[in-house]
């Protein structure tokens, strides 16, 4: 066999995958694509897939991505002649118990707020559906009716047989063994039967991607797993067309399959395999069974379907799948390697995302941007941190575990922590913080008052933080708080370009004179908002910059990948600088105690950074608030946090000063209708359609990425628009992904929700989508509800913040 000597692009790895991607690639895009698999197609993890395939996740565009897989999978044997053996029987998901129960009614709201179908049913129509089953504990159930399962092998070898009918050329028995570099851009992949030089690489290598992307210095944090199933005899009275089965709160799963079942499940001690190199040998290779551990399974599953006490046991599967730390897959360029693109890490959702995952990952490694919104697949949502193969294990382990759990709200990982302190973190132990965990980073949520215990109380109601966090909240409005966001990423942009480079790669305005600060959007190329940050002029060529704590990476590798030629380095200070949020109106007073500096509004105004001295130190003071007060950011050289946080706090005794935490950081930016990237303003979104219009600089004749798009929609009705909602039922908890009636038809779903302490209501915003357009005649005639966990509840609309529209408190 030779190999060719060059290609457009090398796919790496034949499972379903990457065969998926070779399809979309070479169907869609014509691209010349050559895919190489180590072994033979499917040998990793495809080939030992249960082949449940389930659609409805909690994103939108995950759930689009799945259900593109089912559309695919219905379909593509006519294109290539070979079966996938696909059949939608539909599932049914069982509930044992009321939180079950709440949590399936949530999610058949969403189903609908994703225009799926989805019913809640009783255990008699579950009995008369599966009469095999024992349905004396059951609630009831969740029925997903185009749900249904398929041959892992089957629809891989037919992905195959269509990449190769466009034009693909597939190559079995070769073995990556390095790639050869042009800075950092890989050049040519090497092979032991040869070198193919190349202008993209897809690394679709499964269980063996981390190793392929540790080739180039990729992180791919990925934790292979024991996971176990039994296929049965044939079981008399099993229909064929039964519905795969998935018992949560028995954490085991079922389908049909010949006349018998496969079952498997999701221990809460799951085995891992190793956290070295996985041997390319492994190639349709199992583990030896392991009966004593999967017993906890069996168990389980005879209680649900006593027929399997008798039913005999025709195979048992014990083979290794890809993991990951959050339970999602992973998508995208990888932030270290410019021209390398990630597909691994399914999570034994391989099946299920394959169609789709292949189609979104073409479509991003064709055009340097993902179709849609994946921010919660994106590799880029991962950092240093996940090079850490044992904090990767523990972490994917509880992850694992959690498969099957009730998905409380505002639920913490315990795993790993704490790994990230901020040096505040001791202080506020002392001030009862209760701390969660954001992409490492130890930060207080809530603080507990004394004689209540400082931890987290999880229930699908109101939790144990509900009462103590509207107390923060109003202590912010009414007073002064501090607010330790010393995780907050920050880089500074410097070199005699750098004006220029942010001016192209900002949709604000930020030339901005020096000691001025800008709130821009970064946009794609389809006007799509992919990071909101802030941007502050240190100097004619230095700029500092400041985003999210979880959007670290993504952010970085994004300015990065989009700088134009010339002089312009970004720098990753995040470390180095902590950041206290000095807020309320009642902080004035107290930061002039601790500064000799003027600090009154003539002398520092609303958008401007000052240095000023506090307790001997140096800090940069951004006049900035994401609370809807008086306020300023102060950023300080990390090691000198401590001084002026205790400084500050001896200042403010008279206020009453006291810590804050993140969630009355929600709730006071719910109240002032500031948006939240990545649940309120995503890639899927246009400032316009967000309400960010005036942060745009389209009178100002300069090109910026996304201009083009925004140009082309400017003056045209918008056909969606971020607005905001109220409810006066006090008990009603908004989460996000409520459906929004209007006139009692849904015209979109809520993107964040929470509860407003000043106005007393429970808050959520999203998106109003009508195609004729959505002016405010048009959304002030209509009469709204929001859809609650299945209740439809009355709802007021907001076209203004629903705190202080008029920013007095704010800017003066």
């Amino acid at each position: 066999m030779t190999l060719p000597p060059k290609a457009q692009i090398v796919v790496i790895g034949g499972g379903i995958i990457g065969c998926s991607t070779a399809y979309h690639l070479a169907r869609d895009h014509k691209a010349d694509v050559i895919l190489l698999e180590q072994g033979k197609l499917t040998s990793g993890s495809t080939w030992h897939a249960a082949g449940l395939v389930g659609q409805l996740r909690s994103s939108a565009s995950i759930t689009r991505v799945l259900k593109y897989s089912v559309d695919l999978y219905k379909r593509l044997d006519k294109e290539t002649g070979l079966e996938t053996g696909w059949k939608m029987t539909g599932c049914l998901r069982l509930a044992t118990n009321q939180d079950r129960w709440t949590e399936y009614r949530r999610l058949a709201t969403t189903a609908r707020s994703f225009g799926m179908e989805m019913h809640l049913i009783s255990p008699e129509e579950v009995k008369r559906m599966w009469p095999l089953m024992d349905v004396s504990d059951l609630v009831g159930a969740s029925w997903l009716p185009t749900d249904g399962q398929a041959s892992p092998s089957d629809i891989t070898q037919s992905l195959a047989k269509g990449a190769r009918m466009h034009g693909a050329k597939i190559h079995e028995g070769v073995r990556v063994i390095g790639f050869g570099m042009k800075g950092d851009r890989i050049a040519s992949v090497r092979t032991d039967k040869g070198e193919i030089e190349c202008e993209t690489v897809v690394n679709c290598a499964g269980q063996w991607a981390r190793q392929v992307g540790a080739m180039v210095g990729i992180n791919v944090p990925l934790q292979p797993v024991k996971h176990q199933y039994i296929v049965t005899e044939k079981i008399p009275g099993l229909a064929a067309d039964a519905a795969t089965l998935r018992d949560p709160d028995r954490r085991t799963y079922f389908k049909e399959e010949v006349g018998g079942l496969v079952m498997g499940g999701y221990e809460p001690n799951p085995q891992p395999w190793t956290t070295g190199d996985v041997p390319n040998d492994w190639e349709f290779r199992l583990f030896d069974d392991d009966f004593d551990h999967f017993e906890q399974h069996m168990e389980q599953a005879i209680a649900r379907i006593p027929a399997l006490e008798q039913a005999g046991v025709k195979q048992m599967i014990n083979g290794s799948e890809s993991f990951t730390p959050d339970g999602n897959f992973i998508l995208g360029a990888a932030p270290e390697c410019s021209n390398m693109f990630v597909g691994a890490g399914f999570n034994a959702f391989g099946i299920a995302s394959g169609g789709g995952a292949g189609w979104v990952l073409a479509e991003w490694a064709m055009t340097g941007e993902a179709p849609l919104d994946l921010w919660v697949v994106d590799i880029r949502r991962f950092s240093d941190l996940h090079r850490d193969r044992q904090w990767v294990c523990d972490r994917t382990l509880e992850a694992y575990g959690k498969h099957y759990t009730i998905g409380f709200p505002h639920e913490e990982y315990t795993s790993g922590r704490p790994r990230i302190v901020s040096p505040l973190y001791d202080r506020l132990k002392k001030h009862r913080a209760v701390f969660g965990s954001k992409l490492g980073w130890e930060r207080p949520n809530w603080f507990a008052p004394e004689g209540t215990e400082a931890r987290d109380e999880y229930s699908m109601g109101r939790q144990n933080w509900f009462h103590p966090v509207g107390a923060e909240h109003r202590h912010v409005r009414e007073a002064v708080g501090i607010f330790d966001q010393s995780s907050f990423a920050k880089y500074e942009l410097s070199g005699k370009d750098a004006a220029a480079a942010l001016d192209w790669i900002c949709a604000n305005d930020v030339s901005r004179p020096i000691g001025r600060l800008t709130y821009t959007q970064l946009l794609n190329t389809r006007g799509g908002i992919e990071a909101d940050l802030t941007v502050a002029r240190l100097s004619e060529d230095r700029f500092y910059i400041v985003t999210g704590t979880g959007f670290r990476t993504h952010d970085a590798a994004w300015i990065v990948d989009h700088l134009p030629n010339g002089d312009a380095r970004l720098s990753d200070i995040t470390e180095d600088w902590g950041t206290l949020s000095l807020m309320g109106p009642r902080s004035r007073e107290v930061l002039a105690r601790v500064t000799d500096a003027d600090v009154s509004n003539a002398a520092f105004p609303f958008g401007h950074l000052r240095e000023l001295s506090v307790a001997g130190t140096a800090v940069r003071a951004l006049r900035v608030t994401y609370v809807g007060e008086l306020g300023w950011e102060l950023h300080i050289p990390i090691a000198a946090i401590g001084d002026v946080f205790d400084a500050l706090m001896a200042a403010g005794v008279n206020e009453a000063i006291r810590p804050i935490g993140y969630r009355a950081l929600e709730s006071l930016r719910l109240e002032k209708g500031y948006r939240a990237w990545s649940s309120d303003i995503t890639p899927n979104d246009t400032p316009f359609e967000a309400g960010l219009g005036w942060a745009v600089k389209l009178r100002k004749n300069t090109p910026f990425m996304g201009r083009d798009a925004l140009e082309v929609a400017a003056g045209k009705p918008l056909g969606k628009r971020f607005v905001g909602f109220t409810l006066d039922n006090p008990d009603a908890v908004l989460l996000g992904r409520e459906t929004i009636l209007r006139d009692g038809k849904p015209v979109g779903y809520l993107t964040s929700g929470g509860y407003g302490y000043t106005i007393g209501k429970s808050i959520g915003y999203g998106y109003v989508r009508d195609q004729s357009g959505v002016s405010d005649d048009f959304m002030n005639a209509g009469r709204y509800d929001l859809v609650v966990a299945g209740e439809t509840l009355p709802a007021r609309i907001g076209l203004e913040p629903f705190y202080d529209p008029t920013n007095v408190r704010v800017k003066s």
